[in-house]
């Protein structure tokens, strides 16, 4: 039973219950390896008992350490960058560490400062950014002094990010076409970037330029907003016989947005997106779409500024094929 009434449980009241000294319970509170596994145990349960809640603050100024990592996103209601908040949530909790998020205009350099100044206050240890534009890393350096600082698909996850682009052209190319168009993120964001160099490179490779660039927000009201002039292009001779979308919400706004036009889909045109969300499976048609392993990611990002190794590799970009293409 933990404690009743407004008293909160201490170090001390651990160290009585467990029969063990206040020094024995702090390497318990850090993780230390220096404590017997039978000990360790005995001083969970005291915790567990007492309802003890770890307090990160005072927890600093013996270790210089809260263990936590300040995250700083964006916009957490789109499917890509709150997929990432979780993933870097799980592999922090993973190596005995939380994550304190905090949301900013990514457009404002001034909002992304602020987010890492109150960040900072915390006593965070590092700062990982989620979906970064071209401006938020500069402003972070000039900022955060020698806090360790990281973002998620940039850097060598910015070269998957980059190849499962190239993957989705590459379906597009095995399959016939030859004249594919691409709808890309915002082109000052890190990650569409990455995408968005992928997908020109590989159509290079094969001689091919594209057949119509467009550009939207990630959202699939993006998507749906350039249906009409998608619909245009399709009925010019050379027009696109595809289009390699930069993300799935915006592909299931192409895609309905063209159906309400009379376009179907893979029949007229052939649609690729890139994330496999969860709902990727259940659009119509099933999107074929690209996944990446946004958890290895996490891992490795979480690792990098934590200055330790990741224990597995993210694994490599995965092409889905599924019904929203087919052989030109």
């Amino acid at each position: 039973m933990g404690r009743t009434g407004t008293t909160r449980a201490g170090v001390r009241d651990v160290a009585a219950r467990a029969g063990v000294s206040t020094q024995t319970v702090s390497r318990v509170i850090n993780a230390s390896p220096n404590v017997r596994p039978d000990t360790r145990t005995r001083v969970e349960a005291a915790m567990a008992e007492l309802g003890y809640r770890v307090n990160n603050a005072a927890r600093a100024l013996g270790t210089s350490t809260t263990r936590t990592l300040g995250v700083i996103a964006s916009d957490a209601t789109l499917s890509g960058p709150s997929a990432g908040i979780a993933a870097l949530d799980t592999a922090a909790r993973d190596v005995g560490h939380w994550i304190a998020t905090a949301y900013a205009d990514a457009d404002d350099p001034g909002a992304v400062t602020t987010a890492a100044s109150r960040l900072l206050a915390q006593g965070v240890d590092a700062i990982i950014v989620v979906a970064p534009h071209t401006a938020t890393l500069p402003a972070l350096r000039g900022t955060i002094g020698e806090t360790p600082l990281a973002a998620l698909h940039t850097g060598a996850g910015g070269d998957v990010q980059r190849r499962a682009a190239a993957l989705a052209v590459s379906h597009l190319i095995d399959l016939g076409h030859r004249r594919i168009a691409r709808l890309a993120g915002p082109a000052d964001w890190l990650e569409a970037i990455a995408r968005d160099a992928g997908a020109a490179e590989t159509l290079a490779a094969a001689g091919l330029s594209a057949a119509g660039v467009w550009h939207g927000d990630w959202s699939a009201a993006a998507g749906a907003a350039v249906a009409g002039e998608v619909t245009a292009a399709l009925r010019e001779p050379d027009g696109p016989t595809a289009v390699a979308v930069a993300n799935d919400q915006m592909a299931l706004g192409l895609i309905a947005g063209l159906q309400r036009l009379g376009i179907a889909v893979p029949g007229a045109v052939s649609v690729t997106g890139f994330d496999d969300n969860a709902d990727a499976a259940f659009y119509t048609p099933a999107l074929t779409t690209v996944r990446v392993d946004t958890a290895g990611e996490a891992r490795r990002v979480v690792a990098d500024v934590l200055g330790q190794t990741a224990d597995a590799p993210a694994a490599e970009p995965a092409l889905v094929a599924r019904d929203s293409t087919a052989p030109r």
